[in-house]
Formats: C-alpha cells, sequence, structure tokens
C-alpha cells in the first residue's frame, strides 16, 4: 500500500508538490509540510526548551494532525534518558477506593505528561514483588506502590535506581517519601461519634493483612473506648472485601456478646456486613449502627447510606507523584500525613436534614 503525501516543496510557485513516500512519517516529513526546521518541530513536539512562536507553533500542529505523525516513544526515551511513564502499585483493583486512588494518580501524572502503568497485588505479597520486578525491568521513571507491608521489600527498584513513594502508607519509612493519612485519628473519630449515639458495646470489624500488623484503626476503636471507660467489643478480622464483610457480620450475629454498633476497617467490609444484617432482619440503625473507613464513593449509594470516613484521594495522589517526578522530587524523603473527614449518613443513627 502506498501513501501520497502532500509536502512542501519550495519550487518557483512555492506551493506544495504531491510527493511519494513509504513508511511511517517522520520528523522530517512534518516540518517539511511547515516549512520549518526539524528543530522547530521538535520544539512543538517537546514543548521546548525553546518557544515558539503561536503562528509556527500552529503550522507544525497542523502538519502533525494531517499528516498522521506520531513521535517514536522509544527515541524520545532514550534522547531524554526517560521513559516519562510510572509505575503505580496497588492492592485491590477492584475496590472503589484504590480505583479512585489510581484514577487520581494517573490524572496527576499526565498533568506532568507522564503516563501511568497500573498494576494490582490482589493484596497478595508474592504478587505485589512480581509486579514491582516487571516495572523494574520496564525502566520506569518512578514507583508508587501502596503495599501489603508496612516495610516492603524495595531491593529492586533501589539497584535500578528507580524513584520510590510509597501511597496509603499510615508509617514513616526512613529513605523513601511516604504518603498516608492518620489511620488511627479517623478510627477514633467515628467511633467516638458512635458513643456519642448512645451505644456501649462497639464490635470492630477489622481486615487482615500480610504482615500482622497492628492497625491504626483498631488502634484508634480501642483508644476510643478506652477513653469513654467502656470494655472492647468484640473484633473479627476477615478480608478487606464485601465477602470479608459478609463474613464477618454473620460471625458477629453469631456471637454471645451482642453489640448495637460496628465500626469497619473499610467500607467495603461494611457493605458486606450490611447485607448480613438485612438478612437477618436486623434493622439499621436501630437494631445495630454502622460506621466505616475509606469514604468510597459507593458509600453514597448503599442503604442507609453509610457513615464514613473519607481519605483525601486527590490530595494524596498529587502529593505522591510531586514527590515522584514533580516539584517535590529532589525534596529530602518526608512522611507526608493528611486527616481524614468523617461523612455522617444515617448508618450511624443520624436522621436525614
Amino acid at each position: 500500500m502506498r501513501r501520497v503525501l502532500l509536502i512542501p516543496k519550495m519550487d518557483s510557485m512555492t506551493s506544495p508538490v504531491a510527493q511519494a513516500t513509504r513508511g511511517p512519517v517522520t520528523r522530517k516529513d512534518v516540518a517539511r509540510y511547515a516549512g520549518v526546521s526539524t528543530a522547530v518541530v521538535s520544539y512543538v513536539v517537546n514543548k521546548g526548551p525553546k518557544k515558539v512562536a503561536p503562528a509556527t507553533e500552529a503550522k507544525v500542529q497542523d502538519a502533525i494532525r494531517v499528516l498522521g505523525y506520531r513521535p517514536n516513544a522509544a527515541a524520545r526515551a532514550l534522547k531524554l534518558g526517560s521513559t516519562e511513564t510510572i509505575g503505580l502499585v496497588i492492592p485491590d483493583n477492584g475496590n472503589p477506593f484504590f480505583s479512585l486512588l489510581a484514577h487520581a494518580v494517573e490524572d496527576a501524572a499526565a498533568e506532568l505528561g507522564y503516563a501511568l502503568l497500573l498494576t494490582n497485588s490482589d493484596g497478595n505479597l508474592t504478587k505485589e514483588r512480581r509486579n514491582i520486578r516487571n516495572l523494574a525491568s520496564r525502566q520506569v521513571d518512578g514507583v508508587i506502590l501502596s503495599s501489603v507491608l508496612m516495610e516492603p521489600d524495595l531491593a529492586d527498584l533501589e539497584s535500578a535506581d528507580i524513584r520510590t513513594v510509597l501511597l496509603n502508607h499510615s508509617a514513616d519509612a526512613p529513605g523513601f517519601n511516604s504518603v498516608g493519612v492518620d489511620l488511627f485519628a479517623g478510627a477514633k473519630s467515628a467511633v467516638e461519634h458512635l458513643i456519642g449515639h448512645g451505644h456501649t458495646t462497639i464490635a470492630l470489624a477489622m481486615g487482615t493483612n500480610a504482615g500482622n500488623f497492628l492497625d491504626g484503626r483498631e488502634q484508634g476503636w480501642l483508644q476510643a473506648l478506652t477513653e469513654a471507660g467502656l470494655p472492647e467489643g468484640p473484633i473479627v478480622r476477615s478480608l478487606f472485601t464485601r465477602a470479608g464483610g459478609y463474613a464477618a457480620g454473620q460471625r458477629l450475629l453469631a456471637s454471645a456478646i451482642q453489640p448495637t454498633a460496628i465500626f469497619a476497617s473499610s467500607d467495603m467490609q461494611a457493605i458486606g456486613i450490611m447485607r448480613a444484617l438485612h438478612e437477618a432482619g436486623r434493622s439499621i440503625p436501630d437494631d445495630i449502627a454502622i460506621a466505616a473507613f475509606d469514604g468510597s464513593e459507593e458509600a453514597e449509594y448503599t442503604w442507609p447510606p453509610l457513615t464514613t470516613v473519607k481519605q483525601p484521594a486527590q490530595a494524596m495522589a498529587k502529593a505522591a507523584v510531586s514527590a515522584l517526578i514533580g516539584g517535590r522530587r529532589n525534596v529530602n524523603s518526608e512522611h507526608l500525613i493528611f486527616p481524614t473527614t468523617l461523612q455522617v449518613r444515617q448508618s450511624c443513627g443520624c436522621r436525614r436534614i
């Protein structure tokens, strides 16, 4: 198949002359069509380093559009010493909160001209490590990792000299930038809100983690009860999923100590618990009140609407990208902790105003 490109060729009439060309459109083709140098085309495509007059840029952009020019990403990466790509590892892309977080990271990276490679670990340490190795072998410019561990293994990234930022990470990680929220304070505020409704037996549905570390949400739940002079309610541990929450709800309904309120460590668990309660004929919040943690959009559409501790996903994502490739990439390692917000809805006992 032969294509015919109209490429300006300066003849006596200074008008475009039809020329036949084979293969992909090159930067030289764009330059000839626009009547500029290849350097000018480079400045337009790369947005610098030199400025181009608006009228000249418009001619180059028009040539790119007409000819269907596509820059060679491999050649560009070789020249710049950068793939202009970052990797993201999250535990569960089926979880609406992590989907929201990944979308926010993608948007923040795109604003800086970077593409995103998204990988999912399924909360599995072996898969997380495999994803990290794959990203390192692709020579991405950096990796944002939401790990299943408090102290993840970053040896593959360090040996490849790939910058790393830990996202949704509540503990300080010496030598690495990390971004998270105050799990303890957020959980404590939710449990205190339930206590304010008069509940004295408040259960905890706690998600399990690969490292078996003590989660700040559990500490916040316990501290709120202790300060109020209340005994520990029952604790059930399950996956951070709807199915995990459903199983936790069934176990709480069968427990010897029946709670009048439940704090769930994730929205997904709370949604599963709500199903278990509905199936058992229990009214929410009249029989059992519920509050959760995450602030996913799905929490607005449960019945009744779910009271939840909201994490600022967009702000967290922007901070992580900035620490990796943005304005704060050369800052010494720091641990950024964002505050949470309690979004009060009807599942806790508050009525619609």
